[in-house]
């Protein structure tokens, strides 16, 4: 979880005499077993009008999965998996019916090793993959292939505010299926499972580069940076999953991975960049491999990344903006990391055109995105002060800086900044917004389920005189 959420509470990194508080934490957690522990404890927070939140593993940039006062349902341990051959009239194939606890790592090991089988999750192997990250989207290194994770959904199991136990599929409770595929997590049900598609194993190429800037290299710096990105939509269609790092003085792509691309075909693709940077006599460092399977590729490649010193806002980026206005683009990146307060910007970048946007609540932008743009500023655990200008500058001075680029444009919910301005519409969309709060007053009216801009979450303010506790504004 980002560390401004937790609120300094029994921070190892302040001196000995500084408070131990609960803070933002939850007060109370479940550990839920089963959808009747779901359905209890909903029943519970809901008669003695107390706060819920729900939590698998805590990967949450934004607080959504903590709250003062709360109670949460702690779905850890739900990790039952099972291998279907699924039939229906929209989908036929195999499939996996996993639960609420059950994580990235989890699922991969357990599909390949299995069942020689693969199915879209995320970059980092602790991600769950049930949550948030499924019903916010989900990107990874299969999206370009496949789609993001929202569009492999074809069950939901959840328990709803009112305490029925339901599925939501595309031919029942289609409303609530609609809204939980990319409508945002812990909003409109608690999710019990998730039913996935499943696809055949492939052979995956993978590959790391990095280059740095020096003083004498700094305009041939920016234009390999150029260049690189000139290539991303080559790289997407061909079915590549790209991960970069830009920092003041230094690029990094770690990694580009292809599922079903060779290393011939990988390692062309990047030729352009390659000529650049010997053209400019800059040195760099590139690993290529091609792995017998993605698990492999995977295992080898996909290394977590530590968040928790950086506040983030992002901002989805057109192919059209990539192909059209690069320089600017560039300009725009250079600005910021270039702000003397060490900011960087990571590039997550795939094409998800291949889904039907109409079939789920995704935010439509992102089928016309090329890559989604994080922006980070550092945080400190010793000064908060700090960390409040700073986040501001993500809001006020960094993000409009794409937001100018990018009119009637979004971001992706689960790596957005949780100050966004009109996150109603730059997150889900201006004509999916009113659809999702009418299928959240249908089945939360009392707004049981709350989150940082999750939809409905303008009637709530936390009140900060009375500890952070949720009140609904009148």
């Amino acid at each position: 979880m980002a560390p401004r959420f937790t609120n300094n509470s029994c921070n190892p990194f302040l001196p000995h005499i500084a408070s131990c508080s609960l803070g933002n934490y939850i007060s109370y957690a479940v550990n839920a077993s089963d959808a009747t522990d779901f359905r209890k404890t909903i029943e519970f927070v809901r008669d003695h009008n107390i706060r819920l939140t729900i939590r698998n593993t805590g990967h949450d940039y934004n607080g959504k999965a903590t709250g003062a006062g709360a109670v949460a349902i702690w779905t850890h341990h739900m990790k039952s998996k099972q291998t279907l051959d699924y039939r229906s009239t929209t989908y036929t194939g195999k499939a996996i019916k996993m639960g609420a606890g059950v994580q990235t790592e989890e699922v991969y090991r357990y599909a390949h090793t299995l069942f020689g089988l693969v199915v879209v999750g995320a970059f980092s192997p602790t991600v769950g993959i049930v949550g948030g990250y499924t019903q916010g989207g989900g990107h990874g290194p299969l999206a370009s292939r496949f789609g993001l994770a929202a569009d492999q959904a074809l069950e939901w199991e959840v328990v709803t505010a009112s305490g029925e136990h339901i599925i939501a599929s595309r031919s029942h409770n289609s409303d609530l299926y609609w809204a939980l595929c990319g409508g945002g997590g812990g909003t409109y049900a608690a999710v019990v499972s998730l039913t996935v598609k499943a696809y055949p194993g492939l052979k995956t190429s993978a590959a790391n580069l990095t280059f740095s800037k020096t003083e004498s290299t700094h305009d041939g710096f920016w234009r390999a940076v150029r260049i690189f990105q000139e290539s991303l939509p080559n790289l997407v269609d061909m079915g590549a999953y790209v991960s970069f790092f830009l920092t003041n003085d230094s690029f990094s792509v770690a990694p580009v991975q292809g599922p079903g691309v060779t290393k011939t075909q990988l390692q062309q693709a990047l030729s352009a960049t390659f000529s650049c940077l010997e053209r400019e006599n800059i040195q760099y460092n590139f690993s290529i491999a091609e792995s017998p399977s993605f698990y492999d590729s995977h295992r080898s490649f996909d290394v977590p990344v530590n968040i928790s010193q950086l506040q983030i806002g992002g901002r989805l980026i057109p192919r059209l903006l990539v192909q059209n206005n690069i320089s600017a683009l560039i300009q725009a990146q250079k600005t910021i990391v270039d702000s003397g307060i060490g900011a960087i910007i990571s590039g997550v970048c795939v094409n998800v055109s291949i889904a039907d946007p109409s079939i789920n609540s995704v935010n439509p932008v992102w089928r016309t995105a090329l890559f989604d743009a994080v922006i980070g500023t550092p945080f400190s655990y010793t000064n908060d002060s700090s960390n409040i200008l700073l986040a501001d500058m993500i809001t006020h001075t960094f993000l409009p800086l794409l937001v100018d680029l990018t009119p009637n444009g979004g971001a992706y919910i689960n790596e957005a900044d949780f100050q966004q301005p009109d996150f109603q519409n730059v997150l889900y969309g201006v004509d999916n917004y009113p659809v999702l709060k009418a299928i959240k007053m249908k089945y939360d009216p009392r707004g049981v389920f709350y989150a940082v801009t999750a939809v409905g979450s303008e009637e709530w303010f936390e009140d900060a005189t009375q500890g952070g506790r949720l009140c609904r504004i009148l």
